[in-house]
């Protein structure tokens, strides 16, 4: 299912804070002459978005807010063009620090979205492989994106969808009207359609390897539960909630809770077919010490309860979709697995991230694919999916 950048952005320009920008109270971004390639000559207002983008869900700030694009020069004609944008948001960019990544976006809607990362964190290296930007310094580099007619990617794809951009994938197979056939216009549980996603991918071994099968199942089931997702919600949406806030409001709490479930459970599932394949012996959502569950205990919850079995013969894994700050959770899974396993699908997490984790005991799983994302000495203590079926 074809999804491509251009599908979502004409073009973006990035730089570092400075000084000037956060501290001035101007609200403005100058130096960005090269920017009227993208918005134009012509004086403009826009409407959209300021994020700040972090590596804490919680401390995700999405605010709405208003642009003016404009030549300060404009009513001198004898003097060269001196473009500057204006922003009405007084939160995010005012409360950031020198040096944070910033990227101005124009979006194929007519908006423009801003968006800031804190050096050195994983948003920010998100940030640098979806726009595929080499090093930023303090003047803006300006992308156009109109003829870049690429494939996103599954990391591309996995970042637009934490910036909460809604990604509509192109069909070449009329899926829904086989998901109405088989689902009406009920969500079935995530093993049942988790276990169509992997159905309608063909020419994966998962013997062989089970690093693409897990991306391409997961993609899959992505793409399919936002095609199903659109029609079954968007036939609610129609329906209206009049003047019922609340109504609303929990209704799209419902859907945002559901992805949030989904996602979780549908990569556990994926998980367990790749191990069954693989004749490999696990107990799943056991309970260890203080009522832990760890998602998985190799080879068994009954061999980690056996005080005479090896302790180096003893694993677990614990399966986050995306690591952030909630890595730190499995830590404290299984007192007697001393060295533990956590599987992400999280790309570019940052070096001083992996570096922590790696301090704390915890080898991270990384499905290959997404090996290109992470620096090479992180790549040297980073194993993928093979590897980890392989130790087991």
């Amino acid at each position: 299912m074809s999804i491509k950048l251009s599908d979502h952005f004409i073009g973006v320009a990035a730089k570092r804070l400075s000084r000037v920008e956060i501290y001035s109270n101007q609200h403005e971004f100058n130096g960005i002459n090269k920017f009227k390639d993208i918005l134009g000559s012509e004086r403009r207002n826009f409407s959209g978005r300021v994020i700040y983008f972090s590596d804490i869900e919680e401390q995700v700030i999405d605010n709405a807010t208003n642009f003016t694009w404009y030549d300060v020069r404009e009513n001198n004609p004898n003097r060269s063009a001196e473009y500057r944008l204006y922003y009405s948001d007084n939160e995010i960019v005012p409360n950031s620090s020198i040096g944070d990544l910033v990227v101005l976006c124009r979006d194929v809607k007519d908006q423009i979205i801003i968006i800031v990362a804190a050096s050195g964190t994983t948003a920010e290296q998100q940030l640098i492989q979806l726009f595929g930007l080499n090093e930023i310094e303090n003047k803006f580099v300006v992308k156009d994106f109109r003829d870049d007619y690429s494939e996103l990617g599954f990391v591309g794809k996995y970042v637009l969808e934490f910036l909460g951009i809604e990604i509509v994938p192109e069909q070449e197979t009329d899926y829904l009207e086989i998901m109405l056939g088989s689902f009406g216009k009920n969500f079935p549980t995530t093993e049942v359609f988790s276990a169509f996603a992997r159905s309608t991918v063909q020419d994966i071994n998962v013997l062989d390897d089970p690093d693409q099968a897990l991306i391409a199942w997961w993609d899959r089931e992505g793409d399919l539960l936002r095609i199903f997702e659109r029609a079954i919600v968007g036939e609610r949406i129609k329906e209206g909630f009049g003047d019922d806030v609340e109504a609303f409001i929990q209704f799209a709490l419902s859907v945002i809770n559901r992805r949030k479930s989904r996602a979780g459970h549908s990569l556990e599932s994926h998980l367990k077919t790749i191990f069954d394949v693989h004749n490999i012996s696990y107990s799943k959502g056991a309970k260890t010490e203080r009522n832990n569950k760890p998602d998985f205990i190799f080879p068994s919850i009954d061999a980690y309860k056996d005080e005479t079995y090896p302790i180096d013969q003893l694993y677990m894994l614990g399966v986050k979709t995306t690591a952030k700050d909630r890595w730190r959770q499995v830590l404290s899974e299984a007192d007697r697995v001393t060295r533990k396993h956590l599987i992400t699908l999280e790309p570019a997490i940052s070096k001083n991230q992996t570096d922590e984790m790696f301090a704390q005991n915890l080898q991270l799983v990384i499905p290959n694919s997404l090996h290109s994302t992470y620096m090479e000495s992180q790549r040297n203590e980073i194993i993928n999916l093979n590897s980890f079926i392989q130790l087991l």
